[in-house]
């Protein structure tokens, strides 16, 4: 097909399934030192040679710069899928679309997504025209560099690939200083070390195999080393209220008050709130119909905040003058609110980075037959600052959700003087698929990178407190409606990736640049003397 070898075609399917099985569920990280491995020897050992190339003793041969791209689209596609396959029962429960809808939306997902391992694949075969060293040692930073463009172009930084040794804590410490794109780099140029064994000759195979394996193991050994505890001086009840997602008819009033008045109970029931030594108390976003409006909504909180002495911070729908419905086309915002100790409300925080088919539908008037994706979460507008909220003598950092799948997003709140991190999300769109699990990874990220705790409090799990080491210090079962007493500190220094954001990533951008730049160069040198 295309001129390629089926070899080519089933490494390219091998390094998909590879790159599936290094997230959760399956969470077999150990396999994303040679997860890419497959997909470069695919590209560098895509067609046969010609019969005169044969006879001069030549192997199979790079592919051609769309062969390339064909390789890397097709594999990319394929880990999409095998990924973010919960983007089907996503839009097909909760969207207002048939199955049929649902799974084509998943397929155009995958296929636009799917350009930027094919971006991937078409440079390194074209530096690979230049020279294979070349390709090799570009391979690394050009991977990095694509994922910089899959965050800032298409908005869609989930799972880098460094996301995966998240757990690695000797490892991970580096992100405090190039973001999550340094661990991804690391594992590329690992990667890229056994892609080589396989691309040399057999004689000299041994060591180069040899000297990978023991990188890897080396890199990996980190994930098993003791780690000393990092002291707690500050408390906090994090409620999961496990709210099922239903239409917004079923919510009569009577369950309205009921579930405030279990949720309201449950924010004293904990441990460290019965004891009144709480200093933060967090409801999660949640599918209710919390308004900041509703004088019922806010007497609960005013009362929790009060009764428990504690500040409060709440997901709720907030407008832009508080009064919801109003004015015709009303502006409506995904925000949490903080109340004081004294009960009153005194500041909030608008979810900035909206999810597209989820809060609001991009060019509407091209894609209306996905407006049921907003019917349950309304259409909202997106805020416009990530200050941190001032609760006494704290500073929060406070992001919605999807939000913490975006480092450079995060960090600002961190530069901006926030001391501790408050994530409030609603995982129960993706029900049991690993989509739970590859957020939560996600968001511990971030509190590596920005040497921050982190408070995170879901509607349906997972509720956790995390380390600055990215560890899950506490945390509640999934699926039930329980408080957890969480313990954190406050920290007012500031890493090196906080202040200066994705330099390292930038410079892969460079480095694959100047790469290409003297592949094409070369080129030309060849053309002109022949």
């Amino acid at each position: 097909m295309l001129g390629i070898e089926r070899r080519a075609w089933l490494l390219a399917i091998l390094s998909a399934i590879l790159q599936v099985l290094i997230f959760p569920l399956p969470n077999l990280y150990v396999l994303s030192w040679i997860a890419v491995a497959p997909l470069l020897i695919a590209l560098l050992r895509a067609r046969r040679p010609s019969t005169l190339q044969l006879e001069a003793g030549m192997r199979l041969l790079p592919a051609r710069p769309l062969q390339g791209f064909a390789l890397g689209y097709f594999s990319g596609i394929l880990w999409y899928g095998g990924n973010c396959y919960w983007v089907y029962s996503t839009m097909k429960q909760y969207g207002g679309i048939g199955a049929p809808g649902a799974a084509g939306l998943l397929v155009l997902f995958c296929l636009y997504l799917g350009l930027y391992n094919g971006l991937f694949g078409i440079v390194v075969t074209l530096l690979a025209k230049s020279s294979e060293r070349l390709a090799l040692v570009s391979s690394p930073f050009l991977w990095v560099a694509v994922e910089l463009a899959r965050t800032r172009i298409s908005g869609f930084p989930w799972d880098l690939l460094g996301i995966a040794q998240v757990d690695n804590v000797a490892l991970a410490r580096i992100a405090r200083f190039t973001g999550v794109y340094g661990i991804s780099l690391e594992i590329m140029i690992v990667n890229t070390a056994f892609a080589a064994a396989w691309l040399i000759r057999r004689e000299r195979r041994l060591p180069l195999l040899i000297a990978a394996s023991a990188a890897a193991f080396v890199l990996q050994i980190g994930r098993w080393v003791p780690i000393p505890s990092f002291p707690q001086n500050r408390s906090a009840v994090l409620v999961q209220a496990n709210i099922p997602i239903v239409e917004a008819g079923d919510w009569t009033r009577q369950y309205f008050t009921d579930t405030l008045s279990e949720l309201s109970h449950l924010s004293f029931s904990s441990p460290t709130a019965a004891q009144e030594s709480a200093d933060l108390i967090v409801w999660p976003e949640s599918p209710a119909p919390f308004l900041s409006n509703d004088p019922t909504f806010r007497a609960a909180l005013s009362g929790v905040a009060t009764s428990a002495h504690a500040w409060v911070l709440a997901g709720n729908l907030a407008t832009q003058n508080g009064s919801r419905g109003e004015r015709q086309n009303e502006e409506v915002f995904n925000s949490a609110a903080l109340i004081s100790p004294a009960g009153e409300w005194v500041g909030r925080y608008d979810k900035v980075h909206l999810v597209p088919f989820g809060e609001y539908v991009p060019f509407k008037s091209l894609l209306s037959f996905a407006g049921g994706l907003t019917k349950e979460v309304g259409d909202f507008t997106g805020g416009a600052v990530r200050d941190p909220l001032v609760a006494g003598a704290e500073k929060l950092g406070v992001f919605i959700c999807y939000e913490s799948i975006f480092p450079d997003e995060v960090r600002r709140f961190a530069g901006s003087g926030a001391q501790v991190f408050v994530n409030v999300s609603n995982d129960g769109w993706y029900g049991d698929s690993g989509a739970y699990a590859q957020h939560l990874k996600q968001a511990r990220m971030r509190a590596i990178e920005n040497d921050r705790w982190l408070l995170r409090d879901t509607n349906t799990g997972v509720t956790a407190a995390i380390d600055p080491y990215g560890r899950i210090v506490q945390s509640a079962p999934r699926k039930i409606r329980i408080a957890l007493s969480a313990s954190y500190a406050l920290e007012n220094s500031t890493t090196f990736y906080t202040r200066h954001g994705d330099w390292l990533a930038y410079a892969c951008a460079i480095i694959s640049i100047g790469a290409i730049a003297s592949a094409l160069t070369s080129g030309k040198g060849k053309r002109a003397t022949q």
